[in-house]
């Protein structure tokens, strides 16, 4: 399946010539293509830039994207996707005031985290994990760097490694 998108505004985070390394104020930059193409062979990048350069294509679909952006992929370089339950009560507790210690001292915070996750079975952190994972796909995440940690405890770490 070839699937060409034209007149795209702004192609995003995408250079025209390829770099192998950002650094320092580098990193500050957004870069994007202007007036842009891309054309996706079989869900894979095949080839994009400047509308005026597109070539001709034999494709499945034209997708006109006059007036819209496309971003073809995030990385999340950073994300702790693997954990038992959730935080959520203590993300509303901190909203109304709460200290970290407060938090803790009501049985929340990162030891109430660690004993969920210790308590949690290969299985179903595996569950959970996974359908974090397919949210974070729909919104277009294609990269991901998952840190385990929380466990407080190399058998813990473990178990959210495998």
């Amino acid at each position: 399946m070839r699937t060409l998108f034209i007149n795209i505004k702004e192609l995003i985070q995408i250079r025209e010539a390829s770099v192998s390394f950002l650094a320092g104020a580098e990193m500050k930059e957004l870069p994007t293509i202007k007036n842009a193409f891309l054309l996706v062979e079989n869900g894979i990048i095949a080839d994009f830039g400047k509308m005026a350069n597109c070539p001709t294509f034999s494709v499945d679909e034209i997708i006109d994207a006059t007036g819209k952006m496309i971003l073809p992929s995030w990385c999340d370089s950073h994300t702790h996707i693997v954990y038992a339950g959730n935080r959520e009560g203590e993300f509303v507790d901190r909203i109304n005031g709460l200290s970290y210690e407060e938090i803790a001292n009501n049985g929340g915070g990162i030891l109430n985290s660690a004993n969920k996750l210790q308590e949690t079975s290969d299985e179903e952190l595996y569950q959970q994990s996974k359908v974090r994972l397919e949210v974070v796909i729909k919104l277009g995440t294609g990269a991901i760097v998952s840190k385990s940690g929380y466990g407080l405890s190399a058998a813990a770490d473990l178990n959210m490694l495998r």
